[in-house]
């Protein structure tokens, strides 16, 4: 049995020249069916001359090159041109003169240099041989030959309508390519920016504490434990987003894993932030895009805690409602500058959101401190 799939496999990776081929050989079988004999492009009042061995040589002329008309446009259109010219002038009118407009259109959709000193050229060569054709037998007049040359001319127009179709086409799809590429970049700075800055800061602010509990070998131990586990936790991160750069890994952003909230509050209070935590609602079983960015805003509402409110008090409430998860963490008492700030996260964060249909706000409190709050379509199927 004949696997056809597999055979439209190989004939779509078969070479353009094979491909081409049978309609070459159609046409040029066509052209010898007695019944077509009279119904071939007629120029001027040539009586028809019936078949002998030249016809042979004027039918392959005209159709066989039309196999190469996409490989080599130029020398299909110069081959069939002639073809047709002798066609003409000899009187056999056979059906393969209908290969010159699509050797026309091929040209105009395929030609990729001297495009106009071909059409000029082409023009040129036109002249003689419509005053060769009036000449022999008068009839067609100046009107008739024009329009046929309007008629070639479309037919050129129609291919070169089919090379800028083309064109403009790779365009939009180099354009897709390279927005696609440009957000996936963005994505995984975004990426690295909550997973590091997080990390860092947490055994940055972690190690200054151990100064100080030198005296305590016990709270020291802690206070390095702590260190260690949030380095540890830097490393599982960053090799997830060295998978992001894998080409062979699917960037599919609901598919990302993250930590427990709790644990991400947890590793917080070990560096020395009071934190209290609540969580309603029912949070899936899977993780989706809504709770991935959830974590992400509390992830760096935390983050700009431990650096900017070391020490004063920080709440983190989370709600998993049926169609949105809403997330408001707040810290009190003054803000103290950080150095080294850039607010590319919290841009990311509003851009994250943003892109789920949800809403951000980030802002300094009237008593001192400062509140991030979200709101995130869950996305859920009810």
């Amino acid at each position: 049995m004949i696997d056809v799939r597999a055979v439209g496999d190989l004939w779509r990776r078969s070479d353009v020249v094979v491909r081409d081929l049978p309609f070459a050989l159609l046409l040029a079988a066509t052209a010898f069916l007695p019944g077509l004999n009279n119904y071939g492009t007629q120029l001027g009042a040539l009586p028809h001359r019936p078949f002998e061995a030249l016809t042979v040589v004027v039918i392959a002329l005209e159709s066989l090159p039309l196999a190469v008309r996409r490989r080599w446009p130029a020398v299909c259109l110069v081959l069939v041109s002639l073809g047709f010219a002798v066609d003409q002038l000899r009187g056999y009118h056979t059906v393969a003169g209908t290969a010159l407009p699509i050797a026309l259109i091929s040209a105009g959709a395929h030609l990729a240099h001297h495009r106009w000193t071909a059409a000029v050229l082409l023009s040129a060569a036109y002249v003689p041989l419509a005053v060769a054709v009036e000449r022999l037998a008068p009839g067609e007049g100046v009107v008739g030959l024009t329009t046929f040359y309007l008629t070639l001319a479309i037919a050129w127009g129609v291919g070169s309508w089919l090379r800028l179709s083309r064109v403009a086409e790779a365009e939009r799809r180099r354009h897709v390519a390279e927005t696609t590429r440009l957000a996936e970049r963005t994505r995984i700075a975004r990426e690295l920016h909550d997973v590091v800055t997080h990390h860092v800061t947490a055994m940055v602010v972690q190690a200054e504490s151990a100064r100080y509990l030198t005296a305590s070998p016990e709270r020291l131990d802690q206070a390095l434990d702590a260190v260690t586990d949030t380095g540890r936790r830097a490393i599982g991160d960053l090799r997830h987003l060295l998978d992001l750069l894998n080409p062979g890994h699917d960037p599919d952003p609901g598919t990302q894993p993250v930590g427990e909230l709790r644990a991400l509050v947890e590793q917080t209070r070990l560096a020395g932030q009071p934190v209290e935590f609540s969580q309603e609602g029912r949070p899936p079983e899977e993780t989706g895009s809504a709770e991935v960015a959830a974590y992400r805003v509390v992830q760096e509402a935390l983050t700009n805690a431990l650096k900017h409110a070391h020490g004063s008090r920080t709440v983190v409430n989370v709600l998993h409602g049926e169609e949105e998860i809403t997330v408001e963490v707040t810290t009190e008492g003054p803000r103290t500058p950080s150095p080294g700030g850039s607010g590319r996260g919290l841009t990311g964060l509003r851009d994250r959101v943003g892109v789920l249909g949800g809403r951000f706000d980030a802002r300094g409190r009237p008593g001192g401190g400062f509140v991030v709050q979200a709101s995130i379509p869950a996305g859920r199927p009810s």
